[in-house]
């Protein structure tokens, strides 16, 4: 077997080769752009020290690096080569073996990731196909334009602090749909003040709204004539609100499509629809969690997928001393962020997720902070979710109380 490590670049990769007793057989570092032209170079230089060397077969090992290695992976694997993957973590805690040096260079760290294939420390690459690659890209579409947003909302906060520092008791909401409104027509309070109540409305009703927003309008035009906003500079700073505000408008209608599209192909995976039986698990939640899981069938076991969201738990112990177990925070943080909020949202809409809170929290034997509980009520949703999924079961509410332990007198109490 060849062995190839890989270093990956955004323009240029570079690999070395040695064999399964550690010994290079490449004579250098051989550079690779980051095209077809360089992998068909890159396929010419294995190939041939393989023949040279009488390997049959090729194993390149990769340190993911940001999205760089996809193209090379897919492209590899239809040339049938075989790629593996080495934890990135392995490669920093490794960068001295090799020459006991803290030295880390792109020449110095294929070999190292060889050496870390050879001796059995690398996985499978996982790159999501067809459905799931729609909705991988659709959650980080998503999550990029959320990030858009809150950035607007918070340089939009700095902008009205300055011309009109009451605006939160006027408008009560500065991302609303009432408020985006006038702020994109009527930004600073003298352009309030001259709109009027009825001025307010008018933007209002063109803008098609609806709802209670109607009866601020007073109360908007009162704190406008009232402002100790400044006064200078306000037609930079009109230009700057209605530019933000314009932006926030757009990323929320540009939100609803996608969340839209993301919905209607999570209901494509067999099953799904069952999943939102669960209280509190809403669309967007589900959609999270299974844009950034994937295929439920590569896994044999929940454990794993609770390993990859970085929610196994780990301790550090040695000799007397018994370290406090923690969750490692390895893995796919999307993940866990989703897995989390799925569960905050079930404990607080759900009777059944609430009464286990109450449990793991107030158990007399190893009773669990707030925290600690909601991180194990993450992972027993994870499991139900795991359980549908592969098995198409209905979700029951009754299963998740069997995880309280009642006194004995209740038990019979509840039987009778």
């Amino acid at each position: 077997m060849l062995i190839v490590g890989c270093d990956i670049g955004s323009e240029i990769h570079y690999v070395r080769a040695i064999d399964v007793r550690g010994r290079e057989l490449s004579e250098e570092v051989f550079g690779f752009s980051n095209n077809e032209e360089g992998f068909e170079s890159a396929k010419a230089w294995m190939l041939n020290l393989a023949a040279n060397n009488d390997k049959e077969q090729i194993v390149l090992g990769l340190e993911p690096t940001g999205h760089y290695w996809f193209a090379l992976t897919e492209w590899l694997v239809s040339k049938g080569i075989s790629v593996v993957q080495v934890n990135p973590y392995a490669v920093k805690q490794s960068k001295e073996i090799e020459d006991n040096s803290q030295l880390k260079d792109d020449r110095k760290d294929p070999k190292i990731i060889a050496n870390l294939v050879k001796d059995g420390n690398y996985g499978m690459p996982y790159i999501p196909e067809k459905l799931y690659a729609d909705m991988r890209r659709l959650s980080m579409f998503r999550d990029q334009l959320t990030e858009d947003r809150i950035r607007n909302i918070n340089r939009l906060h700095r902008e009205m602090k300055i011309y009109f520092p009451e605006y939160m008791d006027a408008f009560g909401k500065i991302d609303g749909s009432f408020a985006l409104e006038v702020l994109k027509v009527a930004p600073m309070p003298a352009d309030i003040i001259a709109h009027g109540e009825d001025g307010l409305r008018d933007i209002w009703h063109n803008a098609k709204l609806r709802g209670r927003g109607y009866n601020r309008a007073k109360d908007i035009v009162s704190y406008a004539k009232t402002s100790v906003g400044l006064t200078d500079g306000t037609d930079a700073g009109r230009e700057a609100v209605k530019w933000f505000s314009e932006q926030i408008i757009k990323l929320d209608e540009q939100l609803e499509k996608i969340e839209s599209t993301l919905h209607k192909k999570c209901m494509e995976i067999p099953h799904a629809e069952n999943l939102l039986k669960i209280n509190g698990v809403g669309e967007n939640i589900l959609a999270g969690i299974l844009a950034e899981m994937g295929d439920i069938s590569r896994f044999d076991d929940v454990k794993e997928i609770q390993k990859l969201s970085g929610m196994s738990l780990v301790a550090c112990s040695s000799g007397k001393h018994k370290g406090q177990t923690k969750i490692s925070h390895r893995g796919r943080k999307r993940l866990r962020y989703w897995l989390f909020q799925a569960a905050k949202s079930a404990v607080a809409h759900a009777e059944e997720f609430k009464q286990l809170h109450v449990y793991y929290t107030t158990r007399t034997s190893n009773p669990l902070k707030k925290m600690q509980s909601l991180i194990v009520i993450a992972c027993k949703i994870l499991r139900v979710i795991y359980t549908i999924l592969k098995t198409g079961t209905k979700y029951d509410p009754e299963k998740m109380l069997r995880d309280i332990k009642r006194p004995m007198d209740e038990v019979i109490q509840a039987a009778a």
